[in-house]
């Protein structure tokens, strides 16, 4: 799964990762956007595409349509690559909401195998420590006048493998920079864009991680202490 995520380099740093040629609906600056501890709930810098530009949009980190509030379900996070296509809650925003997270790493909690009870966050990362690109779907109305109840974005998951799945057995799937372009293309059909998941992943051979203090737990805390790199992990 991914519940916490990275977001702290300058939006020019993930751009002119993505596609230093790429034009841009609005200017972006060198300012760090300095998010250590990203959680659901807030607005998130979402990357999506509209008439061959790409925007940079504040988007609410959560998805939960009117159906599901009425059904009192919780605000889902995160989407499955396996049913992202086909559920009747993630199909629209497949077919029609493709966007893209721009993150430096995220959060995953290890358990002891002995005491599920005890947890060990871990930073998940590039190895190079280059930008990652989630795979993301998306409802929003950036021309209305008013927030709709039901705008946000969920991350899209696959199943861990190699080392790691000993951190968690889900990840969200980072694609590279030639996949991402494609999967913010509006005019890929659904097949396409399916296969850009299941095939373009970047590979888990390609991360690096470490523990980190359990301070990353309690949103409020938010700096660069929190990917930090500690001594003595509990798991």
């Amino acid at each position: 799964m991914c519940g916490r995520f990275t977001q702290y380099e300058p939006r020019s740093h993930y751009i002119d990762a993505l596609n230093p040629d790429v034009e841009l609906a609005l200017a972006i600056d060198e300012v760090p956007i300095d998010r250590y501890n990203v959680a659901p709930g807030t607005r998130v810098l979402l990357i999506n595409q509209r008439e061959d530009k790409l925007y940079l949009d504040p988007v609410l980190w959560g998805y939960q349509p009117a159906w599901a509030k009425e059904a009192r379900r919780q605000p889902m996070i995160n989407a499955r690559v396996e049913t992202v296509s086909t559920s009747r809650m993630f199909k629209p925003l497949f077919e029609h909401g493709r966007a893209l997270v721009m993150a430096d790493g995220w959060y995953e909690w290890k358990k002891s195998p002995s005491d599920p009870k005890i947890k060990q966050p871990y930073f998940i990362y590039h190895r190079f420590h280059a930008p990652l690109f989630f795979a993301a779907i998306s409802r929003y109305h950036p021309d209305a006048l008013e927030t709709s109840d039901d705008d946000g974005f969920v991350i899209v998951t696959a199943q861990s493998n190699k080392g790691l799945v000993d951190i968690h057995d889900r990840r969200p799937l980072v694609l590279g920079a030639a996949e991402a372009n494609q999967w913010l293309n509006p005019d890929i059909t659904s097949s396409t864009a399916l296969a850009l998941l299941t095939e373009g992943a970047v590979s888990a051979d390609e991360f690096a991680w470490h523990p980190v203090s359990k301070s990353v737990g309690n949103i409020r805390n938010n700096g660069a202490e929190l990917i930090q790199k500690i001594p003595s992990p509990l798991v």
